[in-house]
């Protein structure tokens, strides 16, 4: 499905193929940090259907407690995340669903991950296959 994207003040546009049963739930305490909400929800674009048509993000490296290191572009003007992908040669970037025109088209999330860090005022999401970590 073709889906276009853009930050808050629309500096930055962008434009990509998914596959809409891809979207996913991340429940993990650096989600909710960075999207300073109780969880972020994505969808994985692969690197050759993704595409900025207008801006350039920033990006922030970050490191995991793995070791693991992650770019996560964001607007400089506004703040709005705009996607994490891998630090050198990426093959997909994990677009954020709420930044999509498309959002409610692409349909309920697939899975969570991270559950065990589900805030617990937060009802569990008993239709959608939850795994404890990171598969």
């Amino acid at each position: 499905m073709k889906v276009q994207g853009q930050c808050h003040c629309g500096a930055i546009r962008y434009e990509a193929e998914v596959d809409p049963a891809a979207v996913s739930i991340c429940h993990c305490t650096d989600c909710q940090r960075m999207s300073g909400s109780i969880f972020r929800v994505s969808i994985p674009a692969p690197a050759e259907h993704f595409r900025i048509v207008k801006g350039e993000p920033r990006r922030y490296i970050k490191t995991a407690d793995s070791g693991a290191r992650r770019v996560h572009a964001f607007c400089e003007h506004c703040g709005s995340p705009v996607y994490s992908s891998a630090v050198d040669n990426p093959t997909s970037y994990s677009l954020r669903l709420g930044a999509l025109d498309q959002r409610n088209e692409l349909g309920r999330p697939s899975k969570q991950i991270w559950a065990r860090r589900r805030v617990d005022w937060m009802p569990p999401l008993e239709d959608v296959p939850a795994v404890e970590g990171q598969p």
